[in-house]
């Protein structure tokens, strides 16, 4: 049985790669795709879609309701997998509007539109409202607590992190008190191709090759649980194809390191390839591994930032459990794949540099 899917945010770095995923894995659905185009997400990313007759780009806006009702009408949605939000802590602090509006009223408008019009139509019962979240609703924890589970307490830190708290209560009480199907997915920290470079991993690789310092953060002591983009995807199908409805899953990649680690990771396998490449020195004659030295020099620790949550950590165990779910790439091979693909998509990422520049 085919499906018609609206996925919000599909423009951005996740939905992007869902896009991707899903037209690969099911060609027969359909897939609508609404985004409003802010600095984050590009239309290019979803150009090799843009001759199949079951793909179509909308740019609009997830808080308005009306166009959502149209869209879910005119084109018999019957699975939402909402990724639109806005998902930058940094900015999260120094401008915490947009998140509010984005992610608890839009998030608010996608809810009401999905109950009216599968209501009117008769096929609730038939229909998905995946809601798609993060594991930095739980707050931060320490070296030795247990890794964040399905059941512990929100305890959000950053206006980003209370926003996105706020949309997974909305969710749940849409399924609760009106009864929307809905499932839900937290996720640990996304890497991979289309990822805007203003985060860690992509802006250290852009930084490197223009001979710009590596920031890390307070003492770099920080830690994460890093998950590759696609096996994101894949827990994120399984959460829509065998989840229990009203249902959280934690989806993580089992791959805890500190940003430092992290860092110094990138700069020694980015020295490998530069060491083994003449034509990467041609291309990146700034980059420090282009002329024998470490990128490592460029490492620098500047004041920590507000709110840094300590450690973030996820527990599969339910994931894995009831769904089958275990991360497909390990950090070495998916690292590698992602590394190569910026080194192989430069005009992509200095695109998105002028965009996030303007």
């Amino acid at each position: 049985m085919s499906h018609s899917l609206l996925v919000t945010g599909g423009a951005g770095f996740i939905g992007t790669n869902f896009v991707h995923y899903w037209i690969d894995k099911y060609p027969h659905d359909k897939i609508i795709v609404l985004d409003a185009l802010t600095y984050a997400g590009s239309e290019d990313n979803l150009i090799a879609h843009k001759q199949n007759q079951n793909f179509r780009f909308i740019k609009g806006d997830i808080c308005d309701q009306k166009l959502i009702e149209d869209i879910l009408n005119a084109h018999a949605i019957d699975r939402i997998v909402h990724f639109a939000a806005e998902s930058h802590v940094d900015r999260s602090i120094s401008g915490p509007d947009a998140f509010i509006e984005t992610n608890i009223l839009g998030t608010y408008s996608l809810l009401k539109a999905a109950l009216k019009t599968w209501q009117a139509r008769g096929v609730m019962d038939q229909c998905l409202f995946h809601h798609v979240s993060t594991d930095e609703v739980f707050g931060s924890l320490s070296p030795t607590d247990p890794a964040f589970s399905e059941t512990t307490p929100y305890a959000p830190n950053s206006p980003y992190s209370a926003s996105k708290a706020a949309s997974d209560h909305l969710v749940r009480a849409y399924h609760h008190t009106f009864h929307l199907p809905v499932t839900t997915s937290n996720c640990s920290n996304n890497y991979g191709p289309y990822q805007f470079p203003e985060k860690l991993i992509p802006l250290m690789i852009t930084n490197a090759l223009e001979s710009r310092p590596l920031t890390i953060y307070g003492d770099g002591l920080n830690i994460r649980d890093w998950l590759y983009v696609d096996d994101h995807c894949r827990g994120i199908e399984l959460v829509m194809t065998k989840g229990r409805h009203g249902e959280t899953y934690n989806i993580g990649g089992e791959n805890e390191m500190t940003n430092k680690e992290l860092v110094f990771t990138l700069c020694d396998v980015m020295d490998q390839l530069f060491a083994q490449n003449d034509l990467l020195k041609a291309r990146f004659p700034n980059c420090p591994a282009s002329h024998g030295k470490s990128i490592r020099d460029l490492i620098t620790y500047v004041q920590d930032r507000a709110g840094h949550d300590r450690r973030y950590a996820i527990d599969p165990t339910k994931c894995r459990n009831e769904l089958g779910y275990k991360p497909a790439e390990t950090f070495e091979t998916a690292f590698r794949k992602t590394l190569e693909w910026y080194l192989s998509n430069e005009d992509w990422w200095r695109a998105q540099q002028q965009k996030k520049a303007a």
